[in-house]
C-alpha cells in the first residue's frame, strides 16, 4: 500500500511538470479535437468506443494528429484492462508476457485485454508474428499507432485483421481550438497571465504545420522564456514565436510514403505541365532535406520517359542538371535543379522512347530469339565472307540522300513497327519525314 501511495505521489508530481502537450492530452471523446472522418458524430469508430465493442486497430498517420491520444481516451472508458508499450524497446520476450497475463486476466477475472503499441512499425516480423494468434483467437485487442504506411511495415496477416484508420494532419482551425483551450485551461497555461493576439495564434498554428504536439510545444516554449512585464503579463510576440520555432516542421521520412509519394507528384507534375506544382515539390523535398542526387536522377528518367524526341535537349538539361549538383552543391544547386524542372515542365511531352523499348523488350522475352539476318551479320573477321556474312548489305552512304531501303529485323518480325513518333514537338517533323520515306518521297 505504501508503494502504491509513492508511486502515486510521483505520477502527480510528473503530471504537474509534464509538458504542455502531455498536460493538455484529451481525456473524454468529447475533448478530441480533428479526425471527425474518423471520430466525428455518428461516425462507427465513435459508436464503438462508446459501446465498448471494439475489434483490433491501426492508427496510421503524421505526428501529432491524436493516434496515442485517442488510444488512450479508449483505455479511459473502456472496460478491457489497457496496456500501452512501446516498440522501440519492447522486445519478443516482454511481448509474451504481456500475452501470458492477459491470459491469466481472462481465465480468473473474465476480462479480456486492450495491447496499445506505439511506433508499431519498429517491430521485425518475428515480433508481429508473436502478437498473431492473440489478435486471432481474440485474447487482445491490440491498438497500434504507426507513422509509416502499414501496408510497407505491418505484417499482411496482421493487418487484415484490424481496422485500418488513416489519421490526417489538422486543419489550422483545429490547431487554433488546441492551442486557445490552453490558454484558458488550469491543466494548461490557465493559471498564467498571456497576452497573445489572434494573428499570432495564427502564426503558431501555421509553423506546426497540422501537428498539434508541435503547435503546444512552440507555444509553451515561448511562454516559458517570455519574462514577465511591469503589468505582470507575459507578451508573447510574432518575433518571440518565429525565435523559438526557427524551422518549419514537415513531415518527410526518406524512406518513408511520404518521400515516395512526394517524388510521384513531382514527377506526375512534370509530366502534366505544371511548373508551379512541379517547383512546390522540388521545394518541398529540398527543405526536407531530400538528397539532391536523388531528385536530379528521376529527373533524367523522366527527360526520356515523358520528353523523349519531342524534345531530345531535355536529356542533355537534365544530365547538366546532375552534374551541377555534384560541382556545385547546395543550397546553391538549388538553381540549376529548378531550372532543369522549369525546362522539362515547359518541354513539350513524348512516351514514345517507354513504349518503345518497352514493346521491344516484350517481343524479345516474349518471342524466340530471332538470328541476325546474314546480311547484317559481323564481316570483317578471317572467315566472315565465306559464311556469307555482310552479303547484299547496302552501305546507305552510296545512295542519295544516305537513305536505301533494307531489312534490318528478323524476317519473322519484318513490317513491325516499335516506335510512334506523336505529333509534339520535335516529333511532328519525324513522323512527318518517316512517313514520307514511307511513301517513297525522301
Amino acid at each position: 500500500m505504501k508503494m502504491n501511495l509513492f508511486e502515486s505521489e510521483i505520477q502527480s508530481k510528473l503530471s504537474k511538470s509534464a509538458p504542455l502537450a502531455s498536460r493538455m492530452r484529451p481525456r473524454t471523446i468529447e475533448e478530441f479535437i480533428g479526425q471527425d472522418k474518423i471520430v466525428g458524430e455518428g461516425k462507427a469508430l465513435r459508436r464503438a468506443i462508446a459501446e465498448d465493442k471494439l475489434c483490433s486497430l491501426i492508427f496510421w498517420g503524421p505526428p501529432g494528429t491524436g493516434k496515442t491520444t485517442l488510444a488512450r481516451i479508449i483505455a479511459n472508458v473502456s472496460k478491457f484492462y489497457f496496456v500501452q508499450i512501446s516498440a522501440v524497446t519492447s522486445n519478443v520476450a516482454e511481448i509474451r508476457k504481456v500475452l501470458a497475463q492477459a491470459r491469466d486476466r481472462l481465465a480468473t477475472e473474465n476480462r479480456k485485454t486492450i495491447l496499445f503499441i506505439d511506433e508499431i512499425h519498429r517491430f521485425n516480423k518475428s515480433q508481429q508474428d508473436a502478437l498473431l494468434p492473440a489478435v486471432e483467437e481474440g485474447l487482445i485487442i491490440l491498438i497500434g499507432a504507426t507513422t509509416e504506411n502499414p501496408y510497407f511495415e505491418v505484417n499482411p496477416p496482421l493487418l487484415s485483421r484490424s481496422w485500418l484508420f488513416q489519421f490526417e494532419s489538422l486543419s489550422e482551425e483545429d490547431l487554433l481550438k488546441i492551442i486557445t483551450k490552453s490558454l484558458d485551461d488550469e491543466r494548461g497555461l490557465g493559471g498564467e497571465r498571456i497576452e497573445i493576439t489572434e494573428e499570432v495564434l495564427k502564426q503558431v498554428a501555421n509553423v506546426a504545420n497540422g501537428d498539434a504536439r508541435t503547435a503546444l510545444n512552440i507555444l509553451e516554449t515561448a511562454v516559458m522564456t517570455t519574462p514577465l512585464d511591469e503589468m505582470k503579463t507575459r507578451k508573447i510576440t510574432g518575433d518571440i514565436i518565429e525565435d523559438v520555432s526557427q524551422k518549419r516542421k514537415i513531415v518527410y521520412g526518406k524512406k518513408g510514403d511520404t518521400h515516395y509519394d512526394t517524388i510521384s507528384a513531382f514527377i506526375k507534375s512534370m509530366r502534366g505541365s505544371d511548373p508551379d506544382a512541379a517547383l512546390y515539390w522540388l521545394a518541398k523535398m529540398l527543405y526536407a532535406g531530400e538528397d539532391p542526387k536523388f531528385i536530379a536522377r528521376r529527373m533524367i528518367i523522366a527527360a526520356s520517359e515523358d520528353i523523349g524526341l519531342a524534345n531530345s535537349r531535355a536529356l542533355e538539361v537534365a544530365v547538366a542538371a546532375a552534374r551541377a549538383v555534384e560541382f556545385v552543391g547546395l543550397p546553391e544547386a538549388r538553381l540549376n535543379l529548378a531550372h532543369a524542372v522549369l525546362y522539362l515542365s515547359l518541354s513539350p511531352k513524348s512516351n514514345s522512347v517507354i513504349t518503345g523499348i518497352d514493346n521491344a523488350l516484350k517481343d524479345v522475352e516474349g518471342k524466340m530469339t530471332y538470328s541476325v539476318p546474314k546480311h547484317l551479320k559481323d564481316s570483317h573477321y578471317s572467315g566472315a565472307k565465306k559464311l556469307g556474312h555482310g552479303d547484299d548489305y547496302k552501305y546507305p552512304h552510296s545512295f542519295p540522300g544516305n537513305y536505301v531501303e533494307q531489312d534490318y529485323l528478323p524476317k519473322e518480325l519484318r513490317g513491325i513497327k516499335y516506335y510512334h513518333p506523336s505529333g509534339s514537338g520535335q516529333e511532328k517533323k519525324i513522323r512527318e519525314a518517316l512517313d514520307k520515306r514511307k511513301k517513297g518521297k525522301g
